[in-house]
């Protein structure tokens, strides 16, 4: 009687941190397939693109996220469950850490270029108060999206023509317009099939052989928009790795967890954010924020400041780095 009794008060303990060890390992093994996917580039798998790519944008907050199965897994003892758990961290954290400590730069002897790229939202924030952070920041290049044909005006009337005497223009009403103002010359080249306007061109900045300047926006990859998202990165203009020197900057809709954007980097640039150990510092602030804008420089220059900007009228904040060219 006395072992029966005994059982019947320990064995309830025992099922419930079984159940929680269950759980705990179920919770690892689903991090550890959201690990595999980024590592991997799940997200470019057609059939798996709508689940993963806004997957792929929260994988520092998975990172973060990890300590829940580390704590279940250390609460109920589960061995197997918690060193589980330590090697999917591990891999987390080789993914995201790096872009948070500022890497080498290569030696660069030319000009600098100052570029300052600003999503307008619908054209509300484009006012005097981007005027007044290009003059700042004495910005050589400011790329525009969300650009909007009142934007266009307010920003005439504002002086921006005395910053940039340069431009390329393609204003839209809603979220389809984009930009590029410059205080040197710029000779059109334009990017090819695009679905969605890509401004691009040849800067001559003096002291140097011309850059090629593009203004990325592709839409955000969402329902049918995934597509033109897809079709429209793959026709950015990629890195001519000892050949002339290209620099995109813009709203790319991309995370550096999105391997659509890394293919773009591979070809031959650098993250201006990343190389300054800003990579994860949110540049989109919906719930949660996330760091969508970027400036890439060609591998050969060397990144020497990068500053992101609130701005009171958007949902972006302005991303603004400091290049020296080769």
């Amino acid at each position: 009687m006395t072992d029966s009794l005994t059982a019947s008060v320990t064995d309830p303990p025992r099922m419930r941190r079984r159940r929680w060890a269950i759980v705990a390992r179920i919770l690892v093994g689903c991090f550890a397939l959201w690990a595999l996917a980024r590592l991997f580039g799940a997200d470019r798998i057609g059939p798996l693109a709508a689940l993963l790519i806004p997957a792929m944008a929260a994988v520092p907050y998975a990172f973060a996220a990890m300590v829940l199965p580390l704590i279940v897994a250390a609460v109920v003892r589960d061995r197997v469950a918690f060193v589980a758990a330590v090697a999917v961290t591990a891999l987390f954290a080789g993914i995201v850490l790096p872009r948070a400590v500022a890497g080498d730069t290569p030696r660069a002897s030319g000009p600098e270029l100052r570029i300052l790229t600003s999503n307008l939202r619908f054209g509300e924030a484009g006012d005097a108060g981007l005027v007044d952070l290009a003059r700042r920041t004495r910005a050589d290049i400011l790329s525009v999206e969300e650009f909007t044909p009142e934007a266009a005006a307010r920003l005439d009337a504002a002086g921006i023509g005395r910053l940039f005497p340069y431009r390329i223009l393609d204003p839209k009403p809603g979220a389809a317009g984009i930009g590029l103002y410059a205080r040197y010359p710029l000779t059109p080249s334009p990017v090819r099939g695009t679905m969605s306007a890509m401004p691009s061109a040849t800067l001559a900045v003096p002291g140097t052989a011309p850059v090629r300047m593009t203004a990325v926006h592709p839409p955000a990859p969402l329902g049918s928009d995934i597509t033109t998202w897809t079709h429209d990165l793959a026709r950015v203009p990629d890195a001519t790795p000892g050949g002339q020197v290209g620099i995109l900057a813009g709203d790319f809709n991309a995370t550096l967890d999105h391997a659509r954007l890394r293919q773009i980097i591979h070809s031959g640039y650098v993250d201006a954010a990343d190389a300054r150990g800003q990579g994860l510092v949110p540049t989109f602030r919906p719930w949660p924020p996330i760091t969508i804008d970027h400036v890439l420089a060609d591998r050969r220059c060397a990144v020497l400041r990068v500053k992101i900007y609130g701005r009171s009228r958007s949902d972006h904040r302005a991303l603004f780095a400091v290049l020296r060219l080769p």
